[in-house]
């Protein structure tokens, strides 16, 4: 099946059959399922959610040799310890471990290659053809990349869940506060922090689509985004820039350890999806504007 193909069409002429007009909620969800069918339908994709589930994986090996040589964990890092003492903890480790590096880079990817790889296959010059709207159908890519980036953080996350059971004790979980919790209300926030850590790379998908738009290279739109945030985080690791740090799209992406606490602090959480709430509605107007001003035919 082509990718024109999987776009609703609405048909013109006596006699015709059309579809779901895209200017209706029906049209747009089938827009948003065409892009989300190429998204996931795509091998890279797959090798890239991949890659995600075996970084739990790693870590988890990683900690249960580490916690044999020192016989028991005695000594060990704090979060081997918590770890150790419970594989639910794993989840958590993984996220803090795959979100400075692992996360972004595979949404970069996804969401630098949205527009940008189409044009430089010539795929969005003839889905442009159909009256999908530019508008909607950049926002049904945005959406697709939300989606993916949802995706990527339930594969870190179930990943972490499974490995951790397998390696390691399950039940009460110890938070960072000292509490104790049960084993559902543990489950619990695993759901949640994976839902904040999905929406702190909302931010990054706004950009690597605006990016996107920019350039008819997917390569080089996936490399700038990716190689943006490499250099945001690099920038936000010096204390003489301390006074722009909060505004760095980053910035407050480990935050969710917050909410490891009894009770769970939410200050730093609000202000990292705020943040990203910013960069959403500015690089998401600048792709706007740009995408619905482009030469398609250029």
């Amino acid at each position: 099946m082509s990718r024109v193909e999987t776009v609703p069409v609405t048909a013109a002429g006596p006699g015709a059959v059309a579809g779901p007009r895209p200017q209706t909620v029906p049209g747009f969800l089938a827009l948003f399922r065409s892009e989300l069918t190429l998204t996931f339908r795509r091998a890279r994709t797959l090798a890239l959610l991949g890659v995600l589930a075996v970084v739990p994986i790693l870590i988890g090996v990683v900690v249960k040799i580490e916690t044999g040589n020192m016989h028991g964990g005695d000594g060990g890092p704090a979060f081997i310890t918590q770890v150790t003492q419970n594989g639910v903890f794993l989840t958590f480790t993984a996220l803090a471990t795959s979100l400075p590096i692992f996360l972004p880079m595979t949404v970069g990817v996804v969401a630098g290659d949205s527009v940008a790889g189409e044009a430089a296959t010539g795929t969005l010059r003839y889905l442009l053809v159909a009256p999908a709207g530019r508008s909607r159908l950049l926002a049904a890519k945005f959406t697709a990349a939300m989606a993916f980036c949802l995706a990527a953080t339930l594969a870190v996350a179930v990943s972490g869940l499974l490995i951790g059971s397998i390696l390691f004790p399950v039940g009460d979980v110890t938070l960072l506060s000292g509490d104790t919790i049960g084993l559902g209300a543990a489950l619990l926030r695993v759901v949640l922090i994976s839902g904040v850590v999905a929406l702190s790379l909302a931010g990054l998908a706004a950009v690597g689509l605006f990016i996107s738009t920019l350039t008819g290279s997917g390569i080089a739109a996936m490399a700038s985004t990716v190689g943006l945030v490499i250099i945001v985080q690099v920038l936000d690791s010096f204390p003489q820039l301390h006074a722009i740090q909060p505004w760095l799209l980053t910035h407050y992406w480990l935050s969710f350890g917050d909410l490891l606490r009894q009770p769970m602090y939410w200050h730093a959480v609000w202000q990292d999806l705020g943040l990203q709430a910013l960069y959403v509605a500015v690089f998401g107007s600048a792709a706007w504007a740009r995408f619905t001003t482009r030469d398609i035919t250029a």
